[in-house]
């Protein structure tokens, strides 16, 4: 009987470890099924379907990274790259060691632009296995956009080390030493990327670029040659092949190279520009009038179009000015502001002409928005102080404190910027500023008999 018993017992044991096995069986065949439903789905780049049969193999096997990194993959193919970031984290915590989810996860993050979070996933990535140049060169990248040059470099070195010859990589190099001003070896560095990838267009473009900035007219128009032949279809590389030829002096070679552009395109208004800005900067001698009939003639037909760009308007107004036609060039000049978007040095032309016929409000009103759109320059303290002396020829006593204490604080040693602000101050009625106004201007100079006269003024008062 105990054998019996026993007997069953056993039968039982075996019979629910078989039940337990079979049913681990079909689970695993059900997840690896819905696994490649997943795939299959994915493929077709049928994102939704995909992610439905993923869900289904993570419900079937809650801890499997390969089903979170697989979902993380649809998802950003969708794109959903708040979910995708979701699983690719959950995959990496999932597996530590794994190196895909990490880097699947650093891809995301660069994409939603969260620049160190995405530098963090490769480093993590880096820590696993560091000799992918993909993945130091995507570090680079993301230190590059989230403005670290130096480390972007650090990383840039590792990934040339690793592979010399990506063109990528030397160009992003230059990038970055381009940004910190160390032109020559940025020039190195595009001239590295262009050897690699002859065709490429962004490292020629860079590179003639910084040709340009480093005075290298003759190597300035061998690229821009190259990049208009590489690019055939946008006559704007033409167009920039002429007025580097007008920058070297090459005068007639760049009216030529604008006149072949303007076969091609008779009725492109960047050409016209380009053709009057190169009669207009011309050196003129005994040509004087010739040479500006011939800009008016390239600029008049697209200046006059209800379509005029505010650039286009701006080197017309130039034109006119030029000839002497101070009223129509102020017209034109108040166009080319009111255009968007504006050619900001229009705002210097048309302030200048503005003060110049005695428009003194919309003169100041120019120099205000240019001082808006430029934010800052090296003329910010010149700016100010003219901004200023405006505002007092209008008796806007307060706008010309304003204007001349920013003038003053760019500029502390500014006699003249001083001098106007002693008097701004003297109008605007303020006795204690003005007077600390007036003896810090005449430390600088005692001898200024128009400080001098600000002074007994300020006595008398």
């Amino acid at each position: 009987m105990k054998r019996t018993v026993a007997a069953m017992v056993l039968l039982a044991v075996a019979g629910g470890f078989g039940a337990f096995v079979y049913q681990a069986a079909a689970r695993d065949r059900n997840y690896r099924r819905q696994l490649a439903i997943g795939d299959e789905a994915l493929r077709e780049r049928k994102t939704f379907e995909a992610i439905e049969a993923y869900s289904g193999a993570i419900v079937l096997k809650p801890d499997s990274t390969l089903a979170y990194l697989r979902r993380g993959q649809a998802y950003l193919q969708r794109p959903d790259l708040q979910q995708a970031a979701r699983d690719f984290s959950t995959a990496t915590a999932l597996d530590p060691s794994a190196t895909r989810p990490l880097e699947y996860l650093g891809d995301v993050q660069y994409r939603r632009e969260r620049f160190e979070q995405a530098a963090q996933s490769f480093e993590s990535r880096l820590k696993l296995d560091e000799r992918s140049a993909d993945v130091t060169y995507k570090l680079a990248l993301a230190r590059y956009r989230g403005g670290e040059l130096d480390k972007a470099l650090a990383a840039l070195d590792q990934t040339i080390k690793l592979d010399a010859e990506r063109a990528d990589a030397h160009y992003l190099r230059g990038m970055c030493l381009r940004d910190q001003h160390q032109l020559t070896q940025a020039k190195d560095a595009f001239e590295r990327a262009v050897a690699l990838a002859p065709a490429s267009i962004p490292p020629r473009e860079e590179l003639a670029d910084v040709y340009g900035a480093l005075g290298r007219r003759t190597d300035e128009i061998e690229q821009l040659q190259v990049l208009a032949a590489l690019d055939r279809e946008h006559v704007e590389r033409q167009v920039a092949v002429g007025l580097a030829h007008a920058r070297a002096g090459h005068w007639d070679v760049a009216v030529l190279t604008l006149g072949s552009a303007l076969e091609r395109t008779p009725n492109e208004p960047l050409v016209f520009r380009a053709l009057g800005e190169v009669w207009l900067e011309r050196p003129r001698d005994r040509n004087d009038r010739v040479y500006l009939s011939k800009a008016k003639e390239a600029l008049e037909r697209v200046a006059s179009s209800p379509n005029a760009t505010s650039d286009v308007l701006t080197v017309f107004g130039r034109v006119l000015l030029a000839e002497g036609d101070v009223d129509n060039a102020e017209r034109i000049f108040q166009q080319a502001v009111a255009r968007f978007p504006v050619e900001a040095s229009a705002f210097l032309d048309y302030a200048s002409v503005a003060e110049r016929q005695n428009h003194i409000g919309a003169a100041r009103t120019a120099l205000i928005n240019y001082d808006a759109v430029i934010a800052g320059g090296t003329d910010r303290a010149a700016r100010a102080a003219q901004i200023g002396s405006l505002s007092l020829r209008l008796n806007d006593a307060q706008a010309a404190i304003e204007w001349l204490q920013r003038a003053s604080e760019a500029e502390p040693n500014d006699l003249a910027a001083l001098t106007a602000l002693a008097g701004a101050h003297l109008s605007g009625g303020d006795r204690t500023v003005t007077g600390a106004a007036i003896t810090q201007a005449l430390e600088l100079d005692p001898q200024s008999l128009l400080l001098q006269a600000i002074a007994r003024s300020f006595r008398a008062t």
